[in-house]
């Protein structure tokens, strides 16, 4: 491993000496050492990567060929699957390919890359999930002026605010770490250069760490999620306005696949971040870095097509024109 060995007389996080190291490259964590277990885990996140792409392609599809479909709803989904391929195709196509090389290292500027990449689709994932919020409370709250607020202009507009927002924490991150060259270890203890365990290796204080970790997570994350709390709370405040509960029922039902969707996303990634600064099990990091990366990006297709009605109509035509 190319690296070069340095003695400083005193890091900022330690009052004694200690030797840190220049590094070009870092090791991965596996899923698992087990030989035998290696070609199952090959063909199972293969099979994966393949779902998750081709479920969301779909989606895509169905929703630039149907005329019904051209609506803000359903342009913020399509441009969510855009992203959750990006996503999955950050760090999946890695991890087989180290399966497959049963190699885990990674180059300094891949990882950075890779860092950057899996933070811009990330925050892109939690920024359209809150504007989806947002729409569906425009849709159940004002319906009459629905039409007039979600505007093509507006669409457009939210949608450009989220890649800029998504760009932002992305730069944040990178700023942070090139300010450090030494490194008290070369071992990330995740499949992936995962923005959180990547900081744990800097030889900084843990003062300014935390403090910066939590500022973008406030920032970002907090933003996100007090946007779609406030959003659901005045969902629910009109839904139980309404007299009839088949009226009650057809109003929530337009929310439950968002709703399932934003619950698996923001409870895999809090899950992680929160682990990260209160536990140093890298196994639990592991499985919760899987639910937000692999599994969410899989499901979100299956979550939104299996419970609405225009989506598997316009598959369905799609199935017809493909005969």
């Amino acid at each position: 491993m190319d690296q070069q060995r340095i003695s400083l007389n005193k890091c900022p996080n330690n009052t004694e000496a200690q030797n840190l190291t220049v590094v070009s490259q870092f090791q991965l964590m596996s899923l698992s050492d087990n030989p035998e277990l290696q070609p199952i885990l090959f063909v199972l996140f293969l099979s994966f990567y393949m779902v998750t792409v081709l479920g969301n392609l779909l989606i895509i599809l169905a929703v630039s060929s149907d005329f019904h479909l051209h609506t803000p709803m359903y342009f913020f989904l399509s441009n969510l699957s855009w992203s959750d391929i990006c996503l999955i195709s950050t760090t999946v196509p890695k991890m087989i390919w180290d399966i497959r090389t049963q190699s885990r290292v990674i180059s300094y500027a891949g990882c950075l890359t890779q860092m950057s990449m899996f933070i811009i689709f990330g925050c892109m994932d939690s920024m359209l999930l809150t504007v989806m919020a947002y729409d569906r409370f425009v849709a159940i709250c004002h319906p009459l002026n629905y039409n007039i607020i979600m505007n093509p202009n507006l669409c457009a507009l939210l949608l450009l605010a989220s890649v800029l927002a998504s760009l932002v924490d992305s730069q944040v991150h990178n700023l942070i770490v090139l300010q450090f060259t030494y490194f008290n270890d070369m071992e990330i203890s995740n499949f992936f250069c995962e923005p959180s365990q990547l900081l744990n290796l800097k030889c900084s204080e843990m003062f300014t760490k935390n403090i910066v970790i939590r500022f973008i997570g406030v920032f970002f994350g907090l933003f996100s999620t007090s946007g779609i709390i406030f959003s659901y709370y005045k969902i629910v405040s009109s839904i139980l306005r309404i007299p009839s509960t088949e009226g009650k029922y057809k109003a929530f039902s337009t929310c439950v696949s968002h709703l399932s969707v934003v619950c698996l996303f923001y409870g895999t990634a809090i899950g992680v971040y929160i682990g990260s600064t209160a536990s140093n099990s890298s196994e639990n990091c592991k499985v919760a870095s899987l639910m937000y990366t692999v599994v969410t990006p899989m499901l979100n297709p299956f979550i939104y097509s299996l419970r609405n009605r225009d989506i598997k109509t316009a598959l369905w035509k799609l199935q017809k024109k493909a005969k």
